[in-house]
């Protein structure tokens, strides 16, 4: 029901260039004290979404601090649970979809395998990602003792907008979630009074040495994007993300259509990938496909196509302008990817967009379709607000959502008792 995630080395002096010495010397003497402390994370896949990306730096990182990092995933799950967990995650972002008493069952049954299989450690901390293995901590109570994995210290740590949930699914995991020793939320905005547990603030990140996040020579890049039917000579808008609903796709197509009929040389990207945690993705993926059929200006492109971490960056980096048209969002790392690289982006106003972009500064916020195709008018008519936008996102990037800042942070909960 698990195994452990083979890792690439990364190095904390490797991230001295873009996030400077003090950061990095701040990890090395937190640390001190730590050595060989034993940290697990467990979550649901190892491709195909945030979560992923971020635990196969940070996890590294840890390492390479002196910490006994390890990750697990979930591993020979039936795809009718994935389905269940989508459910829970939507709910508890606010779509009013109750769970049936079979899917509970089913999302239930699944923990408590989860918890007969759960890596024996010994653990000092175990961090468990978002809803999939959350109840398995719970059901571990049942597990004889001879069994039980000997862990010291639990954290939830949920990736997702909890500001106004589906309360019917909200109270059930509730009760899974107070049976941990702490709650990591990406905002404040995202905590509630159900939660007993004392809750840390901490914000993802992304790693600049990553192949997604760094820049490629201009030649190369226009080379991937013309081998992809994107014309170099005319605007290009683009928007990253999984193909969800709360991304609000559909939004972003209606936007640039609106735009089309003033701007009939515009092109419009949507890039995404499918987990194999996402079963509801694949099917939206051919809706939009379907959608974009009549227009050859519109590429809906994704891993199924070939389009991985290299082809993203190049769409990030010669993109005249990033849309994250989110409706609800617990951070979307595809925005800081985009502020790093320096593009002007137009968020939707979603909790997670706005921690990242203060409106008219580093990026722009809107709320509505017709705001978003006004303000990518905006930015195209105006080079110098791009420019001034994208410079201002680098330096907000750097200050607040590099790996390292991430790492720190985790350190910082570690040390406390």
């Amino acid at each position: 029901m698990f195994r452990e995630v083979e890792l690439p080395k990364k190095l904390l002096k490797d991230q001295v260039p873009s996030a400077g010495g003090e950061v990095v010397r701040e990890i090395r003497q937190m640390a001190q004290g730590m050595e060989n402390l034993s940290v697990l994370h467990v979550n649901s896949t190892c491709y195909g979404g945030g979560v992923a990306e971020l635990l196969y730096t940070i996890v590294p990182l840890m390492r390479d601090a002196g910490l006994d990092a390890r990750w697990y995933v979930m591993d020979n799950i039936p795809t009718e649970f994935f389905e269940v967990t989508k459910k829970i995650h939507n709910s508890l972002q606010g779509a009013k979809t109750p769970l049936t008493d079979e899917e509970w069952q089913l999302y239930e049954d699944v923990n408590m395998e989860l918890a007969k299989s759960f890596p024996r450690g010994p653990w000092d901390v175990v961090v468990i990602h978002d809803p999939q293995p959350l109840a398995a901590r719970t059901f571990l109570e049942r597990i004889p003792e001879n069994r039980k994995p000997v862990v010291g210290r639990w954290f939830w740590r949920c990736h997702i907008d909890l500001s106004t949930p589906f309360m019917d699914t909200w109270e059930r995991v509730a009760f899974y979630v107070n049976r941990f020793d702490g709650v990591i939320l990406t905002s404040p905005e995202y905590a509630r009074e159900e939660i007993k547990a004392p809750i840390t603030q901490i914000t993802p990140s992304i790693d600049p040495t990553s192949s997604k996040n760094m820049i490629i020579s201009d030649e190369e890049a226009k080379k991937i994007l013309a081998s992809l039917g994107v014309d170099q000579e005319r605007p290009l808008v683009v928007q990253v993300s999984r193909f969800d609903p709360w991304k609000d796709p559909f939004g972003v197509v209606e936007a640039y259509r609106m735009l089309k009929l003033k701007r009939p040389d515009l092109q419009l990207a949507m890039i995404g990938s499918i987990a194999h945690d996402d079963p509801e993705g694949i099917e939206l993926l051919e809706k939009l496909k379907k959608a974009a059929e009549n227009d050859h200006d519109i590429h809906v492109l994704s891993n199924e196509d070939g389009v991985g971490a290299p082809e993203v960056a190049v769409f990030q980096q010669l993109a005249d302008v990033i849309v994250q048209k989110s409706i609800r969002e617990g951070f979307g790392l595809t925005i800081t990817e985009a502020m790093w690289k320096m593009r002007p982006v137009v968020a939707g106003a979603a909790t997670g967009c706005k921690l990242q972009i203060t409106d008219g500064v580093d990026g722009l916020i809107i709320n509505s379709t017709e705001e978003c195709a006004e303000r990518i008018d905006e930015i195209l008519r105006n080079p110098d607000l791009a420019a001034r936008l994208g410079s201002k996102a680098r330096e907000t990037v750097r200050e607040k959502f590099l790996s390292t800042g991430h790492v720190a942070n985790y350190l910082k909960l570690f040390a406390r008792r």
